[in-house]
């Protein structure tokens, strides 16, 4: 199933893509009870938000071996963990503001992982059984004030910002995250290329080992990490985060208003 959330003027509401242009509205959400209402909607008369309603986000970094290369980092021996707020998650067209306080905004596309039921102690075998399913996102950071925190221990503000978390198209279900291209372009012009086969902490190791010290709950989200070829955007470019089986994450980049 490839599940997405949608305004169409009224409250915002669930409902599966069928085929390429055409929404079939759900009555709940894929977090619990459910059923298909049978109302169709084409997907161009509507808006498309964050495909879930987000929870949590987690985030990965260094987490692709060839990106650990690329920035001549140690190799993690535990997942690199940090937080992003609910705030700076955004949908499919929605635009990222470049901050007054940028100075080197990158992009980073990453496979996101969405948590679909309550999930505690699970095991790396059974990891996966607690996951609805997978869906693009970008992980936007501001690198200087990246840098400075990161001198002192932290991680929040140069990823935390508004609009620093594009989620979608849609979370699709049946899909085997060991091996899936990903893709980033910049107006076009491919700047990221890889495939989740290079991650250091595959998906089942990176749920079962947040859910060691963590209760997972549905709509939490992990970001899996980035792989080589970050790179700066500015106002005025148009991202495209492309994983395959999921679809094209698309956001412009605008400049944030005086």
């Amino acid at each position: 199933m490839k599940w997405l959330r949608f305004d169409d003027g009224r409250s915002p509401r669930y409902g599966c893509l069928r085929d390429a242009g055409t929404i079939e509205v759900v009555d709940g959400s894929p977090f619990g009870p459910h059923r298909a209402t049978g109302e169709r909607i084409a997907l161009d008369t509507v808006r498309l938000l964050a495909p879930i309603d987000v929870r949590r986000v987690y985030g990965v970094g260094l987490n692709y071996v060839k990106h650990i290369r690329e920035v001549g980092a140690q190799t993690p021996r535990i997942p690199l963990l940090f937080m992003k707020p609910d705030s700076a998650v955004i949908g499919p067209d929605a635009p990222v503001v470049y901050p007054r306080e940028g100075r080197d905004v990158h992009y980073e596309c990453e496979l996101a992982v969405v948590i679909g039921r309550r999930a505690r102690r699970v095991s790396k075998a059974d990891a996966l059984g607690v996951v609805l399913g997978y869906t693009c996102a970008n992980d936007i950071s501001e690198r200087v004030i990246q840098r400075e925190e990161m001198g002192m221990g932290a991680l929040l503000v140069s990823k935390g910002y508004d609009t620093f978390c594009p989620l979608g198209p849609v979370v699709v279900t049946d899909l085997d995250p060991s091996r899936l291209r990903v893709q980033t372009r910049i107006n076009g012009v491919v700047r990221q290329d890889s495939n989740t086969a290079d991650l250091l902490f595959d998906v089942p190791t990176l749920v079962s080992y947040l859910a060691q010290s963590i209760t997972l709950e549905p709509g939490d989200v992990i970001l899996t990490g980035t792989p080589a070829g970050v790179g700066p955007i500015v106002a005025g470019d148009t991202m495209e985060i492309d994983i395959e089986g999921i679809g094209v994450l698309r956001n412009p980049v605008v400049a944030e208003a005086a």
